[in-house]
């Protein structure tokens, strides 16, 4: 797969992927995330319409049997997800949603894959991944505990990021919030949306 056009979407993910290289180098081995590793694949997730730009472009750059798969899984999902949630039928965006609503849907579908995740482990989409994805496996801080990014990490961390490193993290947020807002498809159908959603293309979803 060529590397992704450059386009402010892309721009601001080449951006976050620096910052993970960067603040992933100063924690050294308190960063599990090791190709093949898929744990954070698993489940259900919110994205943003910046991801869901970034998913596009990369299922054009597929070939047509590749394209189908990921879309074909993806589609199954969103069947499942609006069987069991049937607001989202109507609409997918998450805007009007509690955050307990959000985490209920998250938890029923909590052992639903990727649509791109690939058999052996891998994501068929990669260099178009959203930006959550880029960032997972960076410990998280709140107030002065830190806490391990997903389950793989079953240490406790001793160190946190650096400030200079935890204010980029802020700046590349508040870049990203910028950039959403701007999207011509947020004012109509919301910021977030369920992870299978981004796969599928129609407007009645999208």
């Amino acid at each position: 797969m060529r590397p992704p056009p450059p386009s402010r979407v892309t721009t601001l993910a080449s951006k976050t992927d620096d910052w993970f290289r960067r603040a992933s180098a100063t924690l050294l081995s308190q960063v599990p995330c090791r190709s093949g590793c898929s744990h954070c694949c698993i489940g259900l997730f919110p994205i943003t319409r910046l991801d869901v730009r970034l998913l596009q472009e990369g299922l054009a750059d597929l070939s047509t049997a590749q394209r189908k798969h990921i879309v074909t899984r993806a589609a199954q999902q969103v069947t499942a997800l609006e069987a069991v949630f049937p607001r989202l039928g109507s609409s997918p965006s998450l805007d009007a949603w509690s955050d307990a609503d959000v985490d209920e849907a998250v938890r029923t579908f909590h052992d639903a894959p990727c649509p791109a995740l690939g058999d052996n482990g891998l994501c068929s989409l990669y260099p178009y991944r959203p930006l959550t994805c880029r960032s997972m496996g960076i410990p998280t801080r709140h107030g002065a505990m830190v806490h391990g990014a997903c389950e793989v990490q079953t240490f406790v961390p001793i160190t946190r990021l650096s400030a200079a490193l935890e204010a980029e993290e802020q700046l590349l947020a508040n870049l990203e919030s910028v950039e959403l807002a701007a999207l011509p498809e947020v004012s109509v159908g919301g910021e977030e949306l369920l992870l299978p959603y981004g796969f599928v293309s129609t407007s009645q979803h999208l």
